[in-house]
């Protein structure tokens, strides 16, 4: 999920694919140039992006700074022909720009076991009153803008 500011300062948070991830946590995603979160980027860069995988019960977030870029050299790198079903004209499309997300700080949930372990430590603490302290949490990054 990809988390911009609205104009009224509300939040707006969508579903998007992370197309690439480069060595130094670079995030990448494609996007149309006059879609509305490029907007809302470019009056405020600051963003948040969520990832959940709740089967395991893995939950990250990631909060850093956005650019829009039409970098012709990364779009060939990180194109493959399953984004025609949202770009139909592929790649050379000249309203297809790249959202370059460059995280300073995240953190993360995870809960060994997944749900199996939230189901018996439900019950657990049903039945002790002790309350469930499997999950793990934790902030990494906290570097300033």
């Amino acid at each position: 999920m990809l988390t911009t500011q609205e104009q009224d300062g509300d939040f707006h948070t969508r579903p998007m694919y992370t197309h690439g991830l480069d060595e130094n946590s670079t995030i990448w995603f494609f996007t149309y140039d006059n879609s509305r979160k490029v907007e809302e980027i470019q009056r405020n860069n600051r963003v948040g992006i969520g990832y959940a995988e709740n089967d395991s019960e893995l939950y990250v977030t990631r909060a850093g700074t956005a650019e829009v870029t039409r970098d012709e050299a990364k779009i060939n790198e990180l194109w493959n022909d399953g984004l025609k079903a949202w770009f139909p004209k592929g790649k050379d499309d000249p309203s297809i720009t790249l959202l370059k997300i460059r995280p300073h700080q995240g953190e993360y949930w995870d809960k060994p076991g997944g749900k199996v372990n939230t189901l018996f430590q439900m019950a657990k603490g049903a039945l002790t009153g002790q309350p469930d302290d499997s999950q793990r949490n934790e902030k990494f990054g906290d570097e300033p803008l």
